[in-house]
């Protein structure tokens, strides 16, 4: 494998990578000024601020192991020092996009990130292994690439996709420039194992990407269906297959509809919030396929849904952050990653302002691609706050109403980018968050995934986009059943296409088997039950609690556990609460936990993963 890397290292020394066609339509005419002078500065900044997040050569990453991506230099209020599976993912993603187009000096990074990651999914934790599939969704790990083995949320379901994703555009790079054998030997094992942990357990809930909602999230269902797609495409160019990738991946596809409201993305299926999150945004855009137009099914950033979407989690911040204060619809605001967050108080993040411009120079650029742009219903709202003129409607780009709306779009997209500039440091350092009071920085500093998200918002701005991943396939319209179906088998089989994938009838369920997964510490003697607003939990009567077993209780896993036969369908509250040797009842904090058991086609069993607050 060595010898393979130094030779493509010295290959790509002699040439600049050109980048695809489609990654140079150009945007409409965008302003020029203190912005574009800004950004033409900190995306520098930002490059280097994600290589030195690299171990081990990375100025902030000495003691990590080479290839790993840590979160933040932050070690202590927050203690940022660790390797997530999502955000290196995330990361790489970006870097690999750059690398294609035409920053080959990346390409040692992407080298050793893949050795890392391949080490990584071997590695025992405290979510399993890699013989089950199931320890492929552990969020962290340490920066020496030991297993992180304190309390967490966990799982964490969209680490593998979101891997599987980066992986397969440097692959894709690999065919196309003629190193199909070393796509198939080096990085096709690795993305193997992902799909299969994707097809086997997407249909499972988790913890969404906050890392605080148990449940089904929008994101991370996003992801996992991107993935399936590219996956069976990627195994078929190294001359494998990937069955469990066809059949789930219109499963997955037909599942992601339920989270559309009618007017906006439900960010998840749990956490007794009003669902208005920038997971949603996040999830448009890093799902975004440059050739699927503004397709509704997979949330483009320029469907109608996304964009109705865009409103809604974007005014919901217009009132909760005093910065915000006096700006009104249709003007760029500081996002956060929902309204109702407390963590450091409650504050934006530079990730999901520079999301919600990302979103819109998506949009840009597909409608240049096809030469018009619609307005529906649905997306009206969305229109009127930028164009008052705006009716429902095609508009050709030939049409003057066509270019006053994209240049109002713009001009919309590049006011998040420019608050981003406003509260960013003077020499371009972004942490995670910045206050909502006064706008300065919060929370971990030199946030890594911020730098990220800086260096992808820009390249959509000039037009700079991945390549299509056929997200849009016609696949059936009904879903046929939420069981998963994956294998974690890692032979070859026949080759078999999405595309002949045929609906199967099944009954929708009268009640489901719901697990109540929770990490909660406990001392010899001391009893953790459950309880909640319906009768099969006791209608909040501590008394009628139903116990919990302990039977897989470790002193690195503190797990409590018990199933409960509840009807489909049916939303309650609930709340776990430790019975002490002497019969004293201790309640965890508020607020309430919400949930409604899963009405799904075929659906028999859930799980809800909590930890005790």
């Amino acid at each position: 494998m060595a010898r393979f890397w130094i030779a493509l290292w010295a290959l790509t020394l002699g040439h600049v990578v050109i980048a695809s066609p489609q990654g140079q339509l150009p945007l409409a005419p965008r302003s020029t000024g203190a912005l574009d002078a800004w950004l033409a500065s900190e995306t520098t900044v930002a490059r280097q601020g994600i290589l030195d997040n690299i171990g081990s050569a990375g100025f902030h990453a000495k003691s990590a192991k080479a290839g790993v991506v840590v979160a933040s230099p932050s070690t202590s209020n927050p203690d940022y020092y660790y390797t997530w599976t999502r955000d290196s993912a995330l990361v790489f993603k970006a870097l690999i996009d750059m690398f294609k187009n035409g920053d080959t000096d990346l390409l040692s990074f992407i080298e050793e990130f893949i050795n890392s990651q391949a080490h990584l999914q071997t590695v025992s934790n405290p979510s399993g292994g890699l013989s089950g599939g199931s320890g492929l969704a552990e969020p962290k790990f340490n920066a020496d690439e030991t297993a992180f083995t304190g309390s967490w949320g966990r799982p964490q379901r969209d680490g593998p996709a979101l891997r599987a994703t980066a992986l397969i555009s440097f692959g894709q790079w690999l065919i196309e420039n003629g190193y199909t054998s070393y796509a198939t030997s080096i990085v096709w094992p690795v993305v193997r194992n992902d799909l299969s942990y994707v097809a086997q357990y997407w249909n499972q809930t988790g913890f969404d990407l906050w890392e605080e909602v148990s449940g089904s999230s929008f994101f991370t269902i996003a992801a996992q269906h991107r993935a399936l797609v590219e996956g069976s495409a990627f195994a078929t160019a190294v001359g494998s297959s990937c069955p469990y990738c066809d059949s789930q991946a219109p499963q997955v596809r037909c599942f992601l509809q339920s989270f559309w409201t009618g007017s906006y993305i439900l960010a998840n299926f749990g956490g007794g919030r009003s669902g208005k999150d920038a997971n949603t945004i996040l999830g448009s855009i890093h799902t975004f396929d440059p050739e699927a137009g503004c397709d509704d099914t997979t949330f483009q950033p320029c469907s109608a849904r996304a964009l109705a979407n865009h409103k809604a989690v974007t005014d919901s911040f217009r009132s909760v952050y005093s910065i915000n204060l006096g700006i009104g619809a249709g003007k760029a605001v500081s996002v956060g990653r929902y309204s109702e967050d407390s963590y450091y108080s409650g504050n934006p993040w530079y990730l999901c302002t520079l999301a919600a411009a990302e979103q819109l120079y998506d949009a840009i650029y597909t409608w240049n691609r096809i030469g018009s742009l619609t307005i529906t219903s649905v997306s009206l709202g969305f229109f009127k706050d930028l164009y008052s003129a705006a009716a429902v409607g095609t508009y050709p780009s030939s049409s003057p109403a066509y270019s006053a709306i994209v240049s109002a779009v713009k001009i919309y997209a590049d006011g998040y980018v420019g608050i981003v500039q406003r509260y960013s440091l003077s020499d371009g350092a972004m942490s995670e968050q910045f206050s909502k009071s006064d706008g300065s920085q919060l929370s971990a500093k030199d946030l890594t995934w911020s730098y990220a998200a800086l260096l992808t918002a820009n390249e959509r701005r000039n037009a700079i986009v991945p390549a299509p991943s056929a997200t849009n396939t016609a696949w059936p319209a009904t879903l046929t059943s939420r069981s998963g179906g994956g294998s974690t088998t890692k032979t070859t089989t026949t080759t078999s296409t999405m595309t002949t994938t045929t609906d199967i009838p099944c009954t929708a369920p009268t009640s489901v088997a719901v697990t109540f997964d929770v990490i909660a510490t406990t001392v010899f003697g001391e009893n953790v039950k459950l309880t909640g607003s319906i009768s099969q939990l006791g209608a909040w009567d501590t008394t009628k609690a139903i116990a919990l077993s302990a039977s897989s209780y470790t002193t690195s896993n503190h797990l409590w556990f018990v199933t409960v036969t509840l009807p489909a369908g049916s939303t309650f509250t609930y709340k776990y609460i430790r019975v002490k040797s002497d019969g004293t009842v201790q309640w965890e904090s508020d607020p309430n936990l919400l949930y409604t058991v899963p009405t799904t086609c075929g659906t028999t069993a859930a799980t809800l993963s909590d930890i005790w607050r």
